[in-house]
């Protein structure tokens, strides 16, 4: 039974993830116990927390396993600079001494690292390298209830991988074909971004969520679809791409694009950030996104081809664009497609892990063909009554304390049917970007008011990103077009069409705010204005207590669904601790928190008025 600790650090989402015997113990983001969202730092606290959960020090581990080869990522950047030249000679000069003095070091940088966990001989430590790609494919495809199975990994770049296609069968894993930066789909989705105005490596998923606002059946959308794949790229039948470096700049530069270039060519200049959203941003947006699914899923039908497999395994940031995983399943290419839900490079430490076990260590994989292995990402810290009895104290809070359960989801789900927002704190923090019930903040989906309260006071966001229903497994055919379990939110799926209402003849010209806010169902607070939702559905086996809430609430209103987003405000990573959520609670209009059996009306706070005490800054996303 070997103990490996996998770790991805130095980019973005830094993250520790442990297994044992090929059994994934924990996981968790470094943001998440630093409150730096997105933080590149070396995941001490991560790695903390998943040897306390184990039990074991550092001389107990059989390896430590980066997520990726450092020196394949620094050829890469020396090639690409030498074969730009002597264009980027400024972003040349600011990126190398980095590499120089840092990067080119990692094994010093994780070995001291390591020191700042706890104390260890460093001759027994046995670090090793996967390459980026394979510990994406192996996060998605070993936790998968999968025996065998095409495996599509599609992201920003790694070393040189961009995009892959393998094949898993049983505890093996195989690489068929690769596409090679600088052409990538996850950097022409993050030049949109930018060119859109949000924040690239945190923003996709705006982009992603602004879409649903462009018109379809405008000219200018299909024009600006038109102009992307006639100038921008070259998709090929296999969903291999071809990017025109002149107009992109992130190869060599500072910045991801040419601006006047793409001012030019889609004649709209580059969107300041925070700067009012129009129409032809949305436009734009759309554009985009209805490339990325073309090629996502030409990509797709380029795995089934060369693998002949039934199912398909995913991860990568892309894997994260849950509109174009939910158009995939409607292809019906595979039986099932299955999506790490840390697809992104924070699962890159529990891949790298797993890949290790299996296919360095030989140890037989875990495998179960009626659940995955990621116990709902549930892999985060939990706290004890006494921990939170402890902040309790120090926070001088008031509060009720449930004995029994059955009271305490009565009384809360009826707090939701009265139009209230309850912070939702129990057991195990998730691992991954999506909140799944146990650090969410919850509305009622039929309030038509709810998007707009979520966002402008309880999130501080931007008003038109959308909201996630949260709904039990067994009814969520009653309301949306999935016949398939999403229980990682990942999946987009239309409403179903006898709970849509009935739309103006010149919807789509309306103002955007008025489209908005027009009502469109009878579960309005989670209907996009395309008439779908970003779905996560609730099993009992997974998480029997927010099961219990919904049904709770299915019981008083007869609806199986709630408004599920995630426990932050804006610029702020997912809390952690009861602290958190406390201060989180106060610092915005939410109007009760419950903390496992502990239920706080805001009201009844002390100095509850005052949300300036309790606020924190973070830096904008």
């Amino acid at each position: 039974m070997k103990k490996i600790l996998g770790i991805s650090a130095f980019y973005h989402d830094s993250a520790a993830a442990l297994t044992i015997g090929g059994k994934i113990i924990a996981a968790a983001q470094e943001e998440r116990f630093t409150r730096i969202k997105h933080t590149p730092d070396f995941p001490i606290n991560a790695i903390k927390y998943c040897l306390e959960e184990a039990g074991l020090d550092i001389d107990e581990l059989d390896s430590v396993v980066f997520y990726d080869k450092p020196l394949l990522k620094f050829e890469r950047l020396l090639q690409t600079y030498y074969a730009f030249a002597p264009k980027g000679l400024l972003s040349f000069l600011k990126a190398i001494p980095v590499w120089i003095n840092e990067k080119m070091f990692l094994k010093k940088l994780i070995y001291n690292g390591l020191k700042e966990v706890g104390s260890y001989n460093k001759k027994n430590l046995k670090l090793l390298f996967p390459e980026h790609h394979l510990t994406h494919a192996a996060s998605a495809f070993f936790p998968s209830p999968f025996e065998k199975s095409a495996i599509l990994t599609i992201d920003g770049v790694g070393e040189w991988c961009t995009a892959s296609i393998c094949i898993g069968d049983k505890g093996d894993l195989k690489m068929l074909k690769e596409m090679e930066f600088p052409h990538s789909v996850g950097l022409l989705y993050s030049a949109f971004t930018y060119y859109i105005g949000f924040t690239v490596n945190s923003g996709e998923y705006k982009l992603m969520g602004l879409a649903p606002y462009g018109d379809p059946e405008a000219e200018q959308t299909h024009e600006y679809a038109k102009l992307i794949k006639s100038d921008l790229i070259d998709i090929k039948e296999d969903g291999s791409i071809w990017l025109d470096q002149s107009y992109f700049n992130y190869a060599t530069g500072l910045r991801m694009v040419k601006d006047d270039k793409w001012a030019k060519l889609f004649g709209l200049k580059r969107r300041e950030t925070e700067a009012e959203i129009e129409q032809k941003h949305c436009n734009l947006a759309l554009a985009i996104q209805m490339v990325t699914e073309e090629i996502v899923i030409k990509m797709a039908k380029e795995a089934k081809r060369l693998t002949g497999a039934d199912y398909l395994c995913m991860a990568g940031g892309v894997a994260l664009n849950c509109v174009a995983n939910g158009k995939l399943l409607r292809e019906n290419i595979f039986k099932d497609i299955y999506i790490q839900p840390a697809a992104g490079d924070a699962g890159g430490a529990l891949g790298a892990a797993l890949a290790v076990s299996h296919m360095y260590f030989d140890e037989e994989r875990i495998f179960d063909p009626t659940k995955d292995q990621m116990r709902g990402a549930y892999l985060g810290p939990e706290f004890s009554e006494k921990e939170i009895q402890s902040m309790n104290r120090k926070v001088k809070s008031n509060f009720k304390q449930y004995e029994n359960f059955d009271e305490l989801k009565e009384f809360a789900a009826k707090q939701l049917t009265t139009g209230n927002v309850v912070g939702w704190f129990q057991g195990k923090m998730e691992f991954g970007p999506r909140a799944l019930g146990n650090r969410s903040i919850l509305g009622d989906a039929r309030n038509p008011e709810m998007q707009k309260k979520l966002n402008l006071k309880i999130k501080y966001r931007e008003g038109f990103r959308p909201f996630a229903p949260s709904v039990l497994a067994e009814k969520c055919y009653d309301y949306f077009d999935l016949k398939s379990g999403s229980p990682y939110m990942l999946l987009v799926a239309p409403v179903k069409e006898d709970r849509c209402k009935q739309l103006p003849e010149n919807y789509n010209q309306l103002p955007l705010w008025e489209r908005l806010y027009f009502e469109r169902s009878d579960i309005q607070s989670v209907t996009h204005l395309d008439f779908s939702a970003r779905i996560q559905t609730v099993h009992k086996d997974t998480n029997p207590r927010y099961w219990g809430l919904i049904s709770e609430f299915e019981k008083q209103t007869g609806y199986g669904l709630v408004v599920n987003t995630s426990f932050n405000v804006r610029g702020e990573p997912i809390v952690c601790t009861p602290y958190d959520a406390y201060r989180c609670f106060m610092s915005t209009e939410m109007d009760y928190l419950v903390i496992d059996n502990f239920v706080y009306c805001k009201t009844e706070q002390p100095d509850w008025e005052n949300k300036e005490k309790w606020t924190v800054k973070f830096k904008m996303d």
